[in-house]
């Protein structure tokens, strides 16, 4: 792995840490504005709905563009939008509002980030690098977003509004520089590929559904996603405030949190290792099972020490199965195909957050936190049913070999 890979790798943790510190800090914000469990889970809506409403054109203009310029310009909306909010409430405008219009900005902003910054790892690192690349990746995303992001985000809501939006905007402009020192171009040929943009987006739908293994993995990440998003999104509920079950201060929470990110951590740099030594299929079963602890464990108790290691459990499954099935995604995927391949998973595995959102506030208020938990469980283990289908024969025969194109 080369310059190039670091570049993209430092603006790839530079990017996340904004993301984390924000998603952090915005349900923290808004528990100033309102106490309603449905306004502040609304925000997790907000955050992930674009997955649903953009994830398909997004892939397409991935396919379409030069990669490293998308990145750019999707870092250079989002530093834009949370700087004007930050002048806004700076002039006494703030608002849950407000909150809201950030939350829906930076998320569109990242559908086109993510699918690109995803995409651009093949045609940086070889075949046989993808795994330790993506682990690598994995590795800083998750300490920035979810490890040094939520502590960091605490300290600075506790610091102020102004601080906390602030951080994230110096945060992308760093990033952006670190992509300006990237050379070269990262536009796929199209060939005789369709010319229009719905015909691109029906040929990315193709490919996922009529691949088994693909759609298998797409529908098991979309049904751990809703389980996920609807806990997170009351979490803050349940954990902050002396009225709470938890009882935690803010920084606290941020801390809680940052404990799926440390096993993050340590399943990312593990995953290779895991994969070989257990066998792709044995890695998935023993990730997914240890990733239903971070939904399964608010069920059973309040304890702020063992939720935190459930969390962190939980945390190093979920990047195991992940650096696994992304490998395998980016490999039997053409270089042609793989932003609006990556973009169709994600309208189906990401896009169910903000229903899962949604789903989280409304059962929360009509039953209370409790009952989002336990039926969040249920559903969190219920997923490695799909893993009946997977087997290694069926792997191997999933790897054609795929001409890639190199820059």
């Amino acid at each position: 792995m080369d310059r190039t890979f670091w570049r993209l790798w430092t603006a790839a943790g530079l990017s996340s840490l904004a993301d984390g510190v924000l998603k952090v800090a915005l349900p923290l914000l808004a528990v100033g504005y309102t106490r309603s469990p449905a306004l502040v889970a609304g925000l997790a809506f907000a955050f992930s709905v674009p997955w649903l409403l953009f994830a398909l054109p997004a892939g397409a203009l991935v396919d379409r563009l030069d990669r490293r310029r998308t990145m750019l310009a999707a870092n250079v909306l989002r530093g834009g939008l949370v700087a004007v909010v930050a002048l806004l409430t700076a002039a006494g405008g703030g608002s849950i509002w407000a909150l809201y219009v950030v939350a829906l900005g930076v998320g569109t902003a990242e559908t086109l980030y993510d699918t690109a910054a995803q995409s651009i790892v093949p045609q940086v690192v070889g075949r046989d690098e993808l795994a330790r690349a993506n682990g690598r990746v994995y590795a800083v995303e998750q300490t920035a977003n979810e490890f040094a992001g939520p502590p960091l985000a605490g300290v600075l809501v506790a610091a102020g509004v102004l601080a906390a939006l602030a951080t994230p905007v110096a945060l992308w402009a760093v990033a952006v520089a670190a992509l300006l020192l990237v050379r070269g171009a990262y536009r796929i040929p199209r060939g005789d590929a369709p010319a229009t943009l719905r015909a691109d987006i029906a040929e990315g739908l193709r490919f996922l559904a009529h691949h088994k293994i693909l759609r298998t993995f797409s529908l098991m990440v979309g049904t751990f996603n809703f389980a996920t998003g609807a806990t997170f999104a009351v979490l803050v509920l349940y954990a902050v405030g002396p009225g709470s079950a938890m009882g935690l201060s803010g920084p606290a929470f941020g801390l809680l949190t940052a404990t799926t990110a440390a096993g993050g951590l340590v399943g990312s740099l593990l995953a290779e290792t895991v994969e070989r030594r257990l066998g792709r299929v044995r890695a998935l079963w023993v990730s997914w099972l240890a990733g239903g602890l971070t939904v399964s464990v608010l069920a059973v108790t309040a304890n702020p020490y063992a939720v935190g290691a459930a969390f962190f459990a939980g945390g190093a499954g979920i990047l195991v199965s992940n650096v696994v099935m992304v490998s395998l995604r980016q490999r039997i995927t053409p270089d042609r195909l793989l932003g609006r391949l990556t973009s169709s998973h994600r309208l189906v595995a990401w896009g169910t957050k903000s229903l899962g959102a949604l789903a989280g506030g409304a059962l929360a208020q009509a039953f209370g936190l409790h009952a989002v938990f336990v039926v969040m469980a249920v559903l969190a283990f219920s997923v490695v049913g799909g893993l009946f289908v997977v087997t290694e024969d069926a792997l191997r025969a999933a790897e054609p070999a795929v001409p890639r194109h190199s820059t």
